[in-house]
């Protein structure tokens, strides 16, 4: 009776120390991919021939994986204008450009006298995109009245 009992100890210690090899994994579950948001200080609405806005951006991750790369690129669907980096990088419309930080700025400086629009796009490496469209409206030089 003991030996069948050592037996079914023997069984049973054998078959969960399989259990417990076989149900372990050596690969680490790593999440790479965080959602983000982008969010800015308030813009101006308004804008002359040749005059400069800027634009402050915070980008906000849910999640951190030092892996992920931003980057960003613009489209100007109406009007005309240059958009440049902080550091004076000009960028060119629908252009990949990549960011260095979470905050940044971004200059736009009208080269038109018509209403202007201007869409941002921020993407992560993992091809995640977050856009914002800016618009100004063009402000003419109010003119003296008449008499």
């Amino acid at each position: 009776m003991k030996k069948i009992i050592r037996n079914i100890l023997m069984w049973v210690y054998l078959l969960g120390a399989m259990l417990l090899v076989f149900s372990c994994d050596d690969k680490l579950d790593i999440q790479q991919v965080y959602p983000f948001t982008v969010t800015t200080m308030p813009v101006q609405k308004s804008i002359v021939m040749g005059e400069t806005a800027e634009i402050r951006f915070q980008l906000h991750r849910e999640g951190i994986y030092e892996e992920t790369k931003y980057f960003i690129r613009y489209f100007q669907p109406d009007g005309k204008g240059i958009l440049r980096m902080a550091d004076g990088t000009v960028f060119l419309p629908n252009d990949l450009y990549p960011l260095s930080g979470e905050r940044f700025r971004l200059y736009y400086t009208s080269a038109s006298t018509d209403q202007q629009q201007i869409d941002v796009y921020i993407e992560d490496s993992f091809g995640q995109v977050v856009q914002l469209t800016f618009a100004f409206n063009n402000e003419n030089e109010k003119e003296e009245p008449k008499e």
